[in-house]
């Protein structure tokens, strides 16, 4: 593999050179001497930057994401991963009386974790805090967001400042892999206190990012690599919260077969806070005929045919970077057997609804007609789209699980495997987590990939820090957390918003025949289920053949007893497997009233790494220097 920078790096390599050495010297003497020497260079360019409170230069900081719609805050990090730490930088363009940055379980204001910066108009102050259940602030007695500079420059004050991922404070969020909530405030008027922070009358929102971005190698690009931007024709942003904009992209005529290895966001500037996600779908090439569409995907003048334009290509979602296929791999496009259609859905979130705003943004892929040594694929796991998997309402924590069995594993992947590089979770909205597990011979060997703050509302492919090698008669097992405390009724599997899925997306290589791999309770048992409820309770569940199943469930008087009796049916009835090819035909066996795998030893819940315990100290706020700093 080339050789190429490691994004995890929080500040540039450095090389200690000493002087010639006899060759009697001691070696582990040079060795330990090296190693010292290093150690101290590296321990003084983090006390500089800390002391002289510089804004480092972008290289430092790869990740970058605007906190608010007007794009006055502007957030960078970088991970360090020896460190166990998130280095952050934050750029107020218009600094006012202070600052309120922290992360919470699901973007709330009550019960965060908060890093605060304020001004009583004379002096300002930096301190780490946390809310309660009333939104009150309170000092910590324990300071975890260590603040490493402050510094005014043309553009704005930079804020810079460190937080472990663990602090084993009960106070602090636990930084994990997948969603973080970010929440962010900027104070209008000085105070005098932080208990004079009234977060209720603040500016304020929320952003969610992927803050743990995997320290992988990036590979080096061929130099004869093209490039094909699929953007939108100037179009104006629709003045309303949530837009979805469609557009449809032809191929050039005998565009033959190339690898895609790389793709990356293209934003029109000063819309970075409007476009919220986008994607590129490749159509069926069933569907000859797509006819040239620039509107919103759910106008009435959309064509159909845009519906059976459902193969991915490339998905971006904010605070994403470039994303780059492993040097062995590449997808697919154009070529026989490939529609030359393409189309790019782009998600604007527009809360301030912005008026008259062009946008052209998209996304610029990298490919190329040196076909590397595998095709990626992508498969779909979890649960069919179903309405015989429903959570019953008012639960806090209800889950579903998706199989894909080691009978499928075993029909449809070769002898040798694959090697799973990227997945993408998905559910509708009262989806909480998502984790997929990878099970041999009933023992679970690793998770795939998991989210336990996860939002419907930030979707993105992420890569994965390993590659995870799926071989004939393994198991990979999705599981689904679903919130329903806000409502009356059943919700059932399905394609609607307020229906609900269970999927992950994992991209893979070498490409096979298997597209999906999914599976969903036997009717019969949910049959039966209605049966008990009839049974056992005094209101009758509707048998007729001509009642849905989401009516029977609809009519379900849900108290503890029938909810506990539907869950216990998903975790004991056989299930149907969808052993499927991409022609959505199922691959030759007996799939019906299939046993749910058998799990004789789960994985141990990975424990919190606590630092050191800091030596005991006042909860006091850092005074800052600000000067006569010019407020906006």
């Amino acid at each position: 593999m080339a050789k190429a920078r490691r994004v995890g790096a929080i500040l540039p390599s450095m090389q200690t050179h000493g002087s010639m050495l006899s060759p009697c010297s001691n070696f582990r003497l040079r060795e330990l001497a090296s190693m010292y020497f290093t150690m101290v260079a590296v321990f003084l360019v983090i006390l500089v930057v800390a002391m002289q409170g510089l804004a480092p230069s972008n290289t430092h900081f790869p990740y970058k994401v605007s906190l608010d719609p007007q794009g006055l805050l502007e957030l960078s990090w970088n991970v360090s991963y020896p460190e166990q730490a998130v280095y952050f930088q934050i750029l107020i363009k218009k600094f006012r009386f202070g600052l309120l940055f922290g992360m919470s379980d699901r973007g709330e204001f009550e019960n965060a974790d908060l890093a605060v910066l304020w001004t009583d108009g004379h002096s300002s102050y930096f301190g780490d805090a946390w809310s309660d259940a009333q939104g009150q602030l309170h000092m910590d007695s324990q300071q975890d967001y260590q603040l490493l500079g402050a510094q005014k420059a043309p553009e704005g004050l930079y804020l810079l400042f460190r937080r472990a991922f663990s602090t084993c404070d009960p106070k602090d969020y636990l930084i994990e892999d997948g969603t973080v909530h970010l929440i962010y405030g900027i104070l209008e008027n000085p105070v005098h206190s932080l208990h004079a922070i009234n977060i209720s009358t603040m500016y304020r929102g929320l952003q969610r990012v992927q803050l743990l971005k995997p320290d992988i190698t990036i590979p080096v690009l061929p130099r004869d690599v093209k490039i094909m931007e699929i953007t939108t024709p100037s179009i104006v942003i629709p003045s309303q919260e949530t837009t979805y904009w469609c557009y449809i992209r032809e191929l050039p005529d005998n565009f033959t077969k190339h690898h895609i290895i790389m793709y990356e966001p293209v934003i029109t500037a000063g819309n970075e806070a409007l476009v919220h996600h986008m994607e590129i779908f490749q159509c069926t090439t069933e569907s000859v005929n797509i006819p040239h569409y620039n509107g919103q995907c759910d106008s009435k003048m959309k064509p159909e045919q845009l519906n059976y334009c459902r193969r991915v290509l490339a998905a971006w979602a904010m605070g994403a970077q470039a994303f780059y296929y492993p040097e062995e791999a590449g997808v697919a496009f154009g070529g026989p057997g490939s529609s030359r259609h393409l189309r790019l859905e782009i998600h604007y979130h527009n809360p301030l609804i912005f008026r008259g705003r062009r946008d052209s943004s998209g996304i610029r892929l990298y490919y190329t007609d040196k076909l590397r040594s595998h095709d990626a694929g992508i498969m779909e796991l979890g649960l069919v789209y179903s309405p015989l998997m429903a959570v019953p309402p008012g639960e806090t924590a209800f889950i579903l699980t998706g199989y894909c069995t080691d009978k499928c594993t075993q029909k449809a992947l070769p002898e040798g495997g694959i090697r799973i590089f990227a997945s993408q979770l998905h559910t509708h909205l009262a989806g909480r987590k998502v984790v997929t597990v990878l099970s041999r011979e009933g023992r679970e060997l690793q998770v795939v990939n998991a989210d336990g703050h996860y939002s419907p509302h930030f979707q993105e492919i992420r890569m994965l820090k390993e590659l995870v090698a799926v071989f004939p008669g393994d198991e990979l097992i999705t599981s689904c957390t679903y919130n329903t405390e806000n409502r009356s009724n059943a919700t059932v599997g399905g394609f609607g918003i307020m229906e609900e899925m269970c999927v992950n997306y994992v991209h893979y290589y070498p490409q096979t025949q298997l597209e999906l791999c999914k599976s969903t309770t036997d009717p019969g048992y949910v049959q039966r289920y209605f049966n008990t409820v009839n049974r056992f309770n005094d209101e009758e569940v509707c048998m007729c053949p001509r009642v849905s199943v989401p009516q029977q469930f609809s009519s379900v008087p849900w108290n503890t007893f029938n909810k506990q009796i539907l869950k216990s049916v998903y975790n004991f009835a056989p299930i149907s497997m969808h052993c499927n090819k991409s022609s959505a035909v199922r691959f030759p066996g007996q799939w019906e009233k299939q046993p749910l795998p058998s799990i004789t030893k789960t994985l141990r819940e990975p424990k919190p790494h606590c630092p050191p315990t800091p030596e005991p100290r006042p909860a006091v706020p850092v005074p800052i220097n600000l000067g006569h700093f010019r407020r906006g």
